[in-house]
């Protein structure tokens, strides 16, 4: 058994996380095995304590070699001692000692240097695993999820609270850890002088200890307090963000700079009931560590002129009780950002612990998608609604059909196709691709043959290309000139200097609406789907701009099942059918002329339409 596998015996290490292929580490199993502990946290810490034992512990061996505090003393008090004796020896051991000590502190440069890279590799890859263990878990979260929870509190979560537990874990690892064994390497060297002062070391721990047990709720309390008072500032600020051009064209300024100022003057009011208790900490453990040295110093004194030890080992004593003080002072002082540590992981959790997840495991993975879709006595209600809102939805869509859902708002069009999509499972009847049970089937690998044009285009910070291309790769120029043309966007990237490595801007600000969808158009284009899901992609859109659209989405259309969603009638004139919803049940069916000629619903809608 070498030294590692001992080790790893003694500090029982837990079975390493699952690493990707860049090196980075995977804790969602970490944090749902421990989420039935009763404090959940507490357990994710001591786990990734275990996970890397054997890691902490070489460093805290490091820490003792690179740290020459710990042995300075000894060559100072054997100096002093020196003087004190009879003959000439005492040069030679002044100057041993010093050559000594000269070389104990040269050695600090290489020690320092390894103890550090190891110490801060093991910190990183710890703090990337959390981070992309946050990520992964917000990328298999459900829709649904993420539209309950407000986008500023996952942004607080991801960087405040992520910073807090990296901050936790480098005290832990760079503070707590080395002065625990700095405090083992001074009493050890203590008792081999002297045990009457090593059992006078040893009462400063339980003093420290009591310090704790007095402010540890009161930490807790102000912390959780000052976290959610933290992301309801995000939430708020990211909403504001968002309503600048509502706020701004309604002269409505001044109204929003008050409501963010109520969250603003909570979130200082929180903050400083936590500086307040942490400063009483900080004085109040500085104090008493003051008060234990002064007592150190007049006991070490007194055993001297009893003659129990030389006079040069006050000065010894008086360094290692001062360095233990110092250190258990900062072993406590580092409380404060535990409990804030502490409090990030519980909130990082609510995200992790979260069942709200698609599960894809052991479901069918398709290879292929024909694009025939059969609704047979499909139902849908709401978690916590008490009625269906989509009632026995019969519909059989042939392979490369063109569906058309139309309807007042809220009467089921978009909770029809968002079914398709996966985003919702029926909640009665049977929905079926390809004859295969949508539930049944892995999503991910069945979203692969979609395509979403949505009513507001969804465009990230790059370029044209970028987005046109986003997650695809090996994509040929002649097939991206050719999508590019076939929806319009040569139309106005031909009269742009950098064509279609143009810079969008953030959501697309520097491109119009007509623009941007037509960038969708071809995102969705150069996919090649077998089904389509146009919800409502020219609603938002002038004549001109929806001209353009209107000439890309037919050529989008061709050979694909299709579903659009739509407002505008005239837009969907060509459809195979047209299925008319009204309260979450199918009123009617039929072409375009079919409908109109029968002057029903469809009738009253396109009339209410022009």
């Amino acid at each position: 058994m070498d030294s590692k596998e001992y080790l790893n015996q003694i500090f029982k290490e837990e079975e390493e996380p699952r690493i990707d292929k860049r090196g980075i580490p995977d804790y969602e199993e970490l944090f749902n095995e421990n989420r039935e502990n009763s404090k959940p946290a507490i357990g994710i810490l001591k786990a990734l304590g275990k996970q890397n034992a054997f890691r902490i512990f070489i460093s805290g061996i490091l820490f003792l070699l690179k740290d020459v505090t710990l042995y300075l003393p000894i060559f100072t008090a054997n100096i002093i001692n020196a003087v004190t004796m009879d003959g000439n020896d005492k040069y030679s051991v002044m100057w041993i000692n010093f050559i000594l000590m000269t070389l104990v502190v040269a050695s600090n440069i290489p020690t320092h240097i390894g103890y550090s890279r190891f110490s801060d590799k093991m910190l990183r890859t710890v703090s990337a695993g959390m981070r992309n263990t946050l990520v992964k878990k917000l990328q298999h979260l459900s829709l649904t999820y993420h539209k309950e929870i407000e986008s500023g509190r996952i942004q607080s979560k991801f960087l405040r609270d992520m910073e807090a537990i990296e901050f936790l874990n480098n005290q832990i690892v760079k503070g707590i850890v080395p002065a625990i064994f700095g405090v083992i390497v001074s009493i050890a060297i203590a008792a081999s002088k002297s045990g009457t002062v090593t059992v006078f070391y040893l009462l400063v721990i339980p003093v420290n200890v009591m310090l704790v047990n007095v402010f540890r709720k009161r930490m807790q309390k102000n912390n959780s307090e000052l976290r959610h008072a933290s992301e309801d500032v995000s939430a708020n600020v990211s909403n504001m963000i968002e309503m600048i051009p509502v706020t701004k064209a309604h002269g409505l300024e001044n109204e929003e700079i008050l409501r963010l100022e109520q969250n603003i003057k909570n979130l200082k009011e929180k903050g400083l009931l936590v500086d307040g208790t942490n400063a009483y900490f900080g004085s109040i453990a500085w104090v008493v560590g003051q008060i234990l040295s002064g007592v150190c110093l007049i006991f070490t004194a007194w055993l001297a002129i009893k003659g129990e030890i030389p006079v040069g080992d006050i000065v010894l004593y008086q360094s290692y009780f001062g360095g233990i003080i110092g250190k258990v002072t900062s072993i406590v002082n580092v409380f404060p950002e535990l409990t804030k540590g502490v409090e990030s992981i519980r909130s990082v959790s609510e995200i992790v612990f979260s069942d709200n997840v698609e599960n894809n495991q052991g479901k069918i993975r398709l290879r292929y998608v024909h694009g025939s879709i059969n609704f047979d006595n499909v139902c849908y209600r709401y978690p916590d609604s008490k009625t269906d809102f989509i009632k026995n939805f019969n519909l059989n869509v042939e392979k490369g059909e063109c569906i058309a859902l139309v309807g007042s708002s809220g009467s089921g069009k978009s909770t029809i196709v968002n079914m398709v999509i996966g985003f919702m499972m029926p909640t009665g009847g049977s929905l079926t691709i390809d004859g295969k049970p949508v539930d049944l089937l892995n999503l991910s690998s069945y979203r692969h043959f979609i395509s979403v044009v949505p009513q507001n285009s969804i465009l990230f910070t790059g370029t044209i290309r970028e987005n046109i291309l986003y997650g695809l790769e090996g994509i040929s120029e002649e097939r991206l000139n050719e999508v590019v043309k076939l929806a319009n966007i040569n139309e106005f990237t031909d009269k742009m200097p950098d064509g279609l490595d143009t810079y969008v801007g953030e959501h697309g600000g520097k491109l119009s609406g007509g623009q941007k969808q037509r960038i969708s158009i071809a995102r969705a284009l150069i996919r090649d789907p077998k089904i389509l899901i146009l919800d409502e992609a020219t609603s938002a859109l002038d004549n001109v701009s929806e001209y353009h659209v209107q000439q890309a989405m037919n050529e989008l259309i061709k050979g694909r099942t299709t579903f659009i969603v739509a407002h505008r009638l005239s837009t969907i004139r060509d459809a195979d059918r047209i299925v008319v919803m009204e309260n979450g049940k199918i009123e009617e069916v039929g072409t375009y002329d079919e409908l109109i000629a029968k002057k029903g619903r469809f009738y009253e809608l396109k009339n209410l339409n022009g």
